[in-house]
Order: C-alpha cells, then sequence, then structure tokens
C-alpha cells in the first residue's frame, strides 16, 4: 500500500502541465529519433542526452523516460518498413513485420506494434512499481562482499552472451574498465592514465563517452559503408486494426509480457531471447502457421510486446541496484551519474520524489506514445526519406553540440573525436560496444565495493567471499562462463541427424555479417533476408569481416 500511496505522489508531480510537456516532448524526440534507419533506442538515447543537461532532475528524468520509451518503440517502423532493425531485438520483428508490409498491411503491422508496446509497457511498469522496492529492501541487507560479487555477475554475464567471440567482448570490457580507471583515485589521490593533461584529472564524462560511442561511431561506421541510392519506402496509410487483428494480437500481447519482463530484469537477459522465444511460441499456438514467414501478425505483435515489457523489466535492476543490464539502461544510467545522483538501493529513500515521479512518467509516456504514433505513422515514414548523408551529418552536428555543451570544453570536442574514432574501429573489427559501456560505469563502482570488502576483513582476500550471497554468487558466474564450453562439448559428444531438426528462424549468428548485409540492400533499395537484418549501433554491434 505503501507504494501505491508513493506511486499516485509521483502521478501528482509528473501530472503538473510543465511536466507533462516534458513528457510529450520526450516522446516525440524520442520517436523522432529512433524511427530514423540504423538508430537503435541506446543510440537515441545517448544522442539526446545533452537535451536534458541543465534541467531540473526531477523534469529531466521525466522527459527522458519519454525518450526512453519513444526510443523503443521507433526501431519497429524501420524493422516493418525498410527491413532495417535499428538493434537486435527487433530483428524478429522485421520477420514478419516487413513481409505483411509487402503484402500491403503496413498499417496493420504498425498499429499492432504500437499497440502491444503500450500493453506491454504499461504491465511492465506495474510490475516495476511491485518488484522494484522488494528488491530495494533485499539491496540494503546486502554488504560490500555481495554487492561486489553481483556486479561482478553483470559485468561476466552481459559480456559472456555478446558477440560471436567472447575474446573480444571480454576485451571490450577491459577497454571500459580502463576507461573508468582515468583520472584521480578516490582514496589516495593518485592521479591515473592522466597522460601529464590537467583536464583528465576529474575523469572522462560518461555523457561524452556515450555519445561519441554510439552516435560518432555509428556515423562513421554509416559513412564508410554509404550509397546513394534512395531508400524505397512503403506506404503506411492509416494505422487500423480489424476485428480479426485484434483478436489474434491480444493474446500473443500478454504472452510477449510474460516472456519479456523477467528477461529485462535478469543481467544479460536483455531482449534477444524473450523476442525469440515469443516468435517460437506464437508460431506454436497460432491457428494460422503457414502464414508464419509470409506475414503473420502474430509475430509482430507478440515479439513486440516481449521487446517493450523487458525494457520496463531493465529499470528494476538499474534503478534498485544500480546494475544496466543493456546499452540503453547503461546510458540512463550515465543521466543519473549526470545529476551527481547515485542509482541503488538507498536512491529510494535519498530521492523518493524524482523515482516515484519517474515511474509515474513511464505509464504517461506510454499512454502519449500510443496516443502520437498511431495518427503519426505516416508521417513518421516520411522521415525515413531523408538523405543518408543529410542524416548522418546531423547527428555528427548534434552530437558535437552537445558534448560541447556538458562542460563547455574544447576538449571535450577533442575526446569526442578519439572515442568516436575508437567505437568505429570497434564495429570495423567485431567488438561488442555494450561491454565498453558498462565496464565504464560499474568499474568505477566496483571498485569502490571491493576495497571496502578488504578494509572490512583488514586486507584478507577471504573477505571477498565472507557472505552466503556472495558465494552464490560466484558459483551462478563460474556456470555462466563455463555453460558454453559445456553445451559445445555437449554437441560434440551428442550429435543430431541434421534432417531430423525441425528448422526454426533464428536469431543472427554472425552480427558481423548480418548488419553490412542490412545496411547496404535497405539503401540500396532492396529487401534482404529479414533473418540477417541487424544493424549495428546498440547491444550488438556489426563489423565487416577483417
Amino acid at each position: 500500500m505503501n507504494s501505491l500511496n508513493l506511486l499516485m505522489d509521483g502521478f501528482a508531480t509528473a501530472a503538473t502541465p510543465m511536466n507533462l510537456l516534458y513528457a510529450f516532448v520526450g516522446v516525440l524526440l524520442g520517436t523522432a529519433v529512433g524511427v530514423l534507419p540504423g538508430i537503435g533506442p541506446a543510440m537515441a538515447v545517448a544522442l539526446l542526452l545533452p537535451v536534458t543537461y541543465g534541467m531540473e532532475p526531477t523534469s529531466a528524468f521525466i522527459m527522458f523516460a519519454g525518450i526512453y520509451y519513444g526510443g523503443m518503440y521507433g526501431g519497429s517502423t524501420t524493422s516493418i518498413l525498410l527491413n532495417t532493425p535499428g538493434e537486435s531485438s527487433t530483428v524478429i520483428t522485421a520477420i514478419e513485420g516487413h513481409k505483411m508490409a509487402k503484402s500491403g498491411r503496413a498499417a496493420q503491422a504498425l498499429a499492432t506494434a504500437a499497440i502491444g508496446s503500450f500493453v506491454a509497457g504499461t504491465i511492465g511498469t506495474a510490475l516495476l512499481v511491485a518488484f522494484a522496492p522488494l528488491v530495494v529492501k533485499f539491496a540494503v541487507s546486502l554488504g560490500a562482499p555481495s554487492y561486489l560479487a553481483i556486479m561482478v555477475l553483470a559485468l561476466l554475464a552481459v559480456t559472456a552472451v555478446l558477440g560471436t567471440s567472447k575474446l573480444r567482448g571480454f576485451a571490450s570490457l577491459g577497454l571500459g574498465l580502463a576507461i573508468g580507471l582515468v583520472g584521480m583515485d578516490p582514496v589516495t589521490g593518485q592521479q591515473r592514465l592522466i597522460f601529464g593533461m590537467p583536464l583528465l584529472v576529474d575523469g572522462l564524462d560518461i555523457v561524452v563517452v556515450a555519445v561519441a560511442i554510439f552516435a560518432v561511431g555509428e556515423a562513421l561506421w554509416i559513412a564508410a559503408h554509404l550509397r546513394r541510392t534512395a531508400l524505397s519506402i512503403i506506404p503506411v496509410g492509416r494505422p487500423w486494426m480489424g476485428k480479426n487483428d485484434w483478436k489474434r494480437s491480444w493474446k500473443p500481447w500478454l504472452r510477449g509480457t510474460a516472456f519479456g519482463f523477467p528477461f529485462g530484469a535478469l543481467p544479460a537477459g536483455g531482449a534477444e531471447i524473450p523476442t525469440f522465444l515469443s516468435y517460437v511460441t506464437e508460431k506454436k499456438l497460432s491457428k494460422h502457421p503457414e502464414e508464419f514467414g509470409h506475414g503473420a501478425i502474430e509475430g509482430v505483435a507478440g515479439p513486440e510486446a516481449a521487446n517493450n515489457a523487458a525494457a520496463a523489466g531493465t529499470l528494476t535492476p538499474m534503478l534498485a541496484l544500480g546494475l544496466p543490464t543493456n546499452a540503453t539502461a547503461a546510458v540512463m544510467l550515465a543521466a543519473f551519474v549526470q545529476y551527481g545522483i547515485q542509482p541503488g538501493p538507498l536512491l529510494f529513500e535519498s530521492e523518493p520524489e524524482l523515482v516515484w515521479a519517474l515511474i509515474a512518467s513511464l505509464f504517461i509516456g506510454n499512454t502519449l506514445l500510443l496516443l502520437i504514433n498511431l495518427p503519426l505513422a505516416p508521417m513518421w515514414a516520411k522521415l525515413l526519406r531523408l538523405p543518408r548523408p543529410y542524416l548522418y551529418a546531423g547527428i555528427l552536428f548534434f552530437a558535437t553540440l552537445g558534448a560541447y555543451a556538458v562542460n563547455l570544453q574544447v576538449f571535450d570536442l577533442a575526446i569526442l573525436l578519439v572515442l568516436g574514432i575508437l567505437g568505429f574501429a570497434m564495429r570495423r573489427f567485431g567488438f561488442p560496444i555494450l561491454p565498453l559501456v558498462i565496464g565504464l560505469i560499474l568499474g568505477p563502482r566496483a571498485e569502490g565495493q571491493l576495497r571496502k570488502a578488504l578494509q572490512l576483513s583488514a586486507g584478507d582476500i577471504s573477505g571477498l567471499w565472507s557472505e552466503p550471497i556472495a558465494v552464490a554468487v560466484y558459483v551462478i558466474a563460474a556456470i555462466v562462463l563455463a555453460w558454453p564450453l559445456f553445451m559445445k562439448l555437449w554437441r560434440r559428444s551428442h550429435p543430431k541427424p541434421a534432417a531430423s531438426m525441425e528448422r526454426a528462424p533464428a536469431l543472427p549468428t554472425d552480427p558481423d555479417e548480418a548488419a553490412l548485409d542490412a545496411q547496404s540492400e535497405t539503401v540500396g533499395g532492396q529487401s534482404g533476408s529479414p533473418a540477417d537484418t541487424e544493424i549495428s549501433g546498440t547491444e550488438t554491434q556489426g563489423a565487416e569481416k577483417p
């Protein structure tokens, strides 16, 4: 009951005319940027992060919540109309959504995506209200060893499940941890990795790093593979759903929500697995299985609901534990750090007005998202006609402006360029971006918990596993690392005849080639294979094979 009272207070704060305006602008900006080709929600949030700089924190986060949900929805439009997912979690949407669009049902595909996003987002946010306080109560009881173990698990799990090469994933994590060390040691005052540059004593600003890695790196990557052929856009019409469409969609919306929220709340759960599970489930349960692969509406409704429910799920560990589980949550965590606010168990006690206003604004932003996107879908489709050179020139301009606005230092522009080139190189050689960003954010915090745990044990290393929860978490971390090797050995010793296996659609196994294929084919106005249409720029980054 206390949570409901706090939520009502949050609605009172979020529903003021000025905050409603911020929520509306956030949803509008988030959707407008997220709908552009190749731009996923993480890049949209990173690009618009400087927009909230200098605002009052509560208003800024209400606007940011709108940007978050708007960016999450925007990727479905490009997936459906262009067969170009903005991130890996919308690849499944493209499988059926683009086929529906090509058969003249783009309106129904966009409508079921929008309504499914609303249903899943609303239920997911309600679950956030229910579970976040419970997670906080549990987290407050944890000591430094347990908290360190959970952070280590998050770092290892996120790194171990991304990309085709675990070595590249851990190399990316190492880069992020190294960047997080730049500046002054918080305990001893020793300068670390500043290379004689006084402006680096305070460390690298997370906003500058996020904008450089996501926006500048992606713009350089796209420019390197740009074709000047005009895009082929499928007309949208007025989004609407018939009675039969509603009948076939409402159950997939609920099932997708049930898949998405738990996976979003888990470290490294992400949205890729629940969207795939939702697609496979709908194909098995559908009364029209013959339509799958040719434009089944269930194949859009279920995965889109799973994707948005996972987005709400990621906010549970991010707010309650300070642990981001995907790139978008990592950029949102950067926004908290930008305002000097530390997400974690004490956030609900130290900043209750801000937290509950943010959660209430998620309900408001989700409703605004539906009201805006159903009538404005044809207008978003026209944005897709922007020539790519103009589009990415604009992205570079706003990225530069935003990075400069953080500290009004020309030095930040040099950092932006250097890290932007690093982001481009990582895409070129297939290094995932997410481990770098999460390593940068969690690295200093894990270091603080490590030192606290060692201080409590007088330097005895056994103090790192002195709590039962810490031991249990380290065992889980070991399983996460050993499981892929175990499964590989199991498959070798128990081979299955290829003919007996029913072929099912799968997530792209090689994001490196998938990103480049999708980019070149869609820019050329052609339709590529839906399963190979992942665009680099968010959690899983594509790269050309060296």
